[in-house]
């Protein structure tokens, strides 16, 4: 596969479920994900856009994954996953339409990188 890693740092914040999408989000550029489920409202976005009283996790890093990739492929993110998890490496991993995009802590991009190369894998670092 194809990886190319970004530049920006991100964070991963929680908001209770039913809590409303907040401006912050609805104004902000740049890498944003968000997700709702009955437990929680979770959003990934640029680090320094969330407010310091919401509950975040900061010191992101994305691996994407380029693509579109077909939905029809199968075992794309096992073949990323195994060589991080042999490693000893934390992951958040995101879907798009297009793409899946793998988080790594930023003090862990290089070994990442390494084992995704060693695994087989062109890493494109920007």
């Amino acid at each position: 596969m194809n990886l190319s890693l970004s530049k920006e740092r991100l964070a991963v914040c929680q908001l209770r479920a039913d809590a409303p999408l907040p401006s912050w989000v609805v104004t902000a550029t740049g890498f944003i994900s968000i997700t709702r489920t009955a437990e929680e409202l979770s959003i990934v976005c640029v680090e320094g856009l969330a407010p310091n009283d919401v509950k975040q996790e900061v010191g992101w890093r994305a691996f994407k994954v380029e693509g579109p990739l077909d939905f029809a492929l199968t075992g794309i993110l096992a073949s990323l996953l195994d060589p991080l998890a042999k490693a000893g490496i934390s992951i958040f991993a995101l879907s798009t339409f297009n793409t899946d995009y793998i988080l790594v802590k930023a003090d862990k991009v290089e070994a990442a990188t390494q084992a995704l190369r060693t695994a087989g894998h062109r890493v494109r670092v920007d």
